[in-house]
Formats: structure tokens, C-alpha cells, sequence
């Protein structure tokens, strides 16, 4: 018997923004989508206005595998997990250690299909992925402040300003932040 999927399937039980008041709770197993379908969008942008050459599809796989660490880690909020270098060391060693765990639970004849997955290299895709972290923080903070919490204030001012420093640099991730971003400020009837 082999566990791997039963325990991806607990990506659903993991809270996310744990120190903070949410009026939507989050979940790593929805995040992990979302991240999923950005990423995916931010690689074909790159290829098909940019002419850059990475694998829009790559990201978004690398992607819905991003943070599957967490079913054994739970998710350890941000100021915790980079409040110093030994810390952050530990936490990546934790990570490290959990996708062992998680592949000890495939046949061995799959492992070799998940490695890359649980512990990709670095690659212009799993830059992406990074990315795509980033812009789904920042439309969470956003969802927050338009439901009325300020808890999620200073959070979006932090992510603005990295996400600025990626619009210098990636025209894709300025594109997305033009054109796909503002929708997330308006209500349901004003999308319709």
C-alpha cells in the first residue's frame, strides 16, 4: 500500500495565514491551484508576447507540488520561517527531510517522476513558480483589504514592493499585474 496521494490530499487540511485574522481561511491544497494556474499563465505570457522560452506547462506542475512539504511540515508563517539564517537553514532541512518522507511513499518504479517535482532544481520554470507565490500573497492581501480586514495592510505593501522589483525585470509578471490583477479589486456583479 501506497500513501503519497492520501496524504496530498491533506494539503486541504493545512491553514494558511496562521497568525493572521482571515475573513476567507485559505488552505495550502486551494493556494497550490492558484499558484498553479499563475504560473502557467506567466510562462505562456513569457513565450507567446515576450518571446522567452520556458515551459508554461513545467511551472504549473512544479507548482501544484510547490508546497506539498506542508502535509508533514504544517505551513510555518513567513516572519517565523525567515526570522534569521538558522531558522530558515532548519526549516529547509525540515523541508527537505518531508519530501523524503513523501517519496518513500511511491513505488519505487515513480520516485524518479516525483523527485524533480518535491525537490526541483533551480530553472527558469520553478522561477515562476516563485513568482506566482508572490502575486497569489499579493491578491490575498487584496481579497482581505476589499472584505474590510486591515490586518492584511502592511503584508500588501511588503509584496507590492518585491513585485515591483519583478516588473523591472519580467516583463510577464508586469503584463499580469496590468491586465489580470485589477479584476481581483472588483465585486461579482462588476464582472459580469
Amino acid at each position: 500500500m501506497n500513501h503519497f496521494f492520501a496524504y496530498l490530499s491533506r494539503l486541504k487540511l493545512i491553514k494558511r495565514w496562521g497568525l493572521m485574522r482571515n475573513v476567507t481561511p485559505e488552505n495550502s491544497q486551494e493556494h497550490s491551484w492558484q499558484v498553479a494556474t499563475i504560473a502557467h499563465a506567466l510562462g505562456l505570457i513569457q513565450v507567446r508576447l515576450f518571446g522567452g522560452n520556458v515551459n508554461a506547462n513545467k511551472a504549473a506542475v512544479l507548482a501544484l507540488y510547490h508546497d506539498a512539504s506542508e502535509v508533514i511540515t504544517g505551513d510555518l508563517p513567513t516572519p517565523v520561517k525567515y526570522a534569521n539564517k538558522v531558522i530558515r537553514d532548519a526549516y529547509h532541512a525540515l523541508e527537505e527531510n518531508a519530501c523524503g518522507t513523501l517519496l518513500s511513499m511511491l513505488p519505487k518504479e515513480l520516485v524518479e517522476g516525483y523527485e524533480p517535482l518535491l525537490a526541483p532544481y533551480n530553472s527558469p520554470e520553478t522561477e515562476l513558480v516563485h513568482i506566482a507565490d508572490k502575486i497569489c500573497a499579493y491578491l490575498k492581501c487584496i481579497e482581505e483589504e476589499r472584505c474590510g480586514n486591515s490586518e492584511f495592510a502592511v503584508a500588501r505593501l511588503s509584496i507590492e514592493k518585491i513585485l515591483y522589483q519583478y516588473e523591472e525585470e519580467r516583463p510577464e509578471v508586469a503584463y499580469f499585474l496590468e491586465h489580470f490583477v485589477p479584476s481581483f479589486t472588483l465585486t461579482l456583479d462588476e464582472l459580469s
